[in-house]
């Protein structure tokens, strides 16, 4: 089943890990689309998945960490135009985890400031205006603004 849109783009999702105020970013490994790219993580959306869904298990395969989804807090394109990419933020919890890399898709992972990562070569542009534009607008993980849960 292939999942096109009417403009003929594939959903995909953007996983926002953060800690403090550095961020998760691999840089992307030889079996993966555009190797070598840094960028934080992502993947597409299987059938019968939501967006959220797929964070959970793209950043399980690709780091080994759990993570609880939070918010959508933004959608761009890729520079290809293949997929529409939703971004979005997830909590790491307390438990610190650690990153365990998928060989082939991961050759390196690090968590890094908005200027560390601008320093990182290459990176793709869309991912540069998150950074430079979006990120500094999203509340930082334990922020009064953070995911609600309802009461039961």
């Amino acid at each position: 089943m292939d999942l096109r849109d009417e403009s003929g783009q594939r959903d995909a999702i953007v996983a926002v890990l953060r800690r403090g105020d550095r961020v998760l970013v691999t840089e992307r490994g030889p079996r993966a689309r555009r190797s070598g790219y840094w960028a934080p993580l992502s993947g597409k959306v299987e059938p019968g998945e939501s967006q959220a869904e797929a964070v959970v298990r793209e950043v399980r395969e690709e780091v080994g960490l759990e993570v609880t989804p939070l918010a959508k807090v933004w959608e761009s394109e890729t520079d290809d135009g293949q997929f529409r990419l939703h971004w979005w933020t997830a909590d790491v919890g307390e438990a610190e985890g650690e990153v365990v890399m998928q060989p082939g898709e991961v050759s390196d992972a690090r968590w890094v400031t908005v200027e560390e990562f601008l320093a990182l070569e290459p990176t793709f542009a869309e991912d540069r205006e998150f950074f430079e534009r979006v990120l500094p607008g999203i509340p930082p993980p334990g922020s009064a603004q953070r995911h609600l849960r309802r009461p039961r």
